[in-house]
């Protein structure tokens, strides 16, 4: 039965004949500049050494970025015909041709920020929780100096937890602002 479904699936299926080679190429050199403006927000406001700075960044933006493509290749099939055609002309000629959408274009850039801020937030809580050193280890019975000792790092993992939120919006924030500067003098 599964070589059935794969036979279906792929019978069909070929190449593109035209390939949005400056997207891909854009989109790689948004990748890196984030990875760089995030990594070195993190080594200073977090103080993570360089590598793990560097570890976090690359690992939230390459999550992020596929969920994000996964995500707009999930919408573009339901897009009407005209945000269909002005989406395939922007890509390819970079210019949109109704006012229309370029509202549309602005709402999209909003949800896509916020989107992606908490995506990032979400993994990067994620990734410091999954690495932490002290995740497997037993507590031993608990002392009033052990409660003591709890409730101190709950509050320090609460005020870390308000720190990286902010870290992570500071970051994004840099980080959409330097790719917007690019999308606007690659539009000269």
């Amino acid at each position: 039965m599964f070589e059935m479904f794969e036979l279906n699936l792929f019978e069909n299926w070929d190449f593109p004949r035209v390939l949005p080679v400056g997207a891909i190429l854009f989109d790689l050199l948004f990748i890196l500049m984030a990875i760089s403006i995030e990594a070195y927000c993190f080594n200073s406001r977090l103080n993570f050494d360089k590598k793990t700075s560097i570890f976090y960044a690359i690992s939230i933006n390459l999550f992020s970025s596929v969920i994000g493509w996964v995500v707009f290749f999930l919408i573009q099939p339901v897009l009407p015909i005209q945000l269909k055609s002005e989406l395939i002309n922007f890509v390819f000629f970079n210019s949109l041709k109704s006012s229309n959408t370029q509202s549309l274009v602005i709402l999209a850039a909003f949800i896509i920020f916020f989107g992606t801020f908490i995506v990032k937030v979400l993994l990067l809580r994620g990734f410091t929780f999954l690495l932490n050193e002290n995740l497997g280890k037993k507590s031993e019975d608990n002392t009033p100096n052990q409660e003591r000792q709890k409730w101190r790092y709950l509050s320090r993992n609460k005020f870390i937890s308000n720190r990286l939120v902010s870290t992570m919006l500071i970051a994004n924030s840099l980080s959409y602002s330097a790719i917007t500067l690019v999308l606007l003098f690659r539009m000269k």
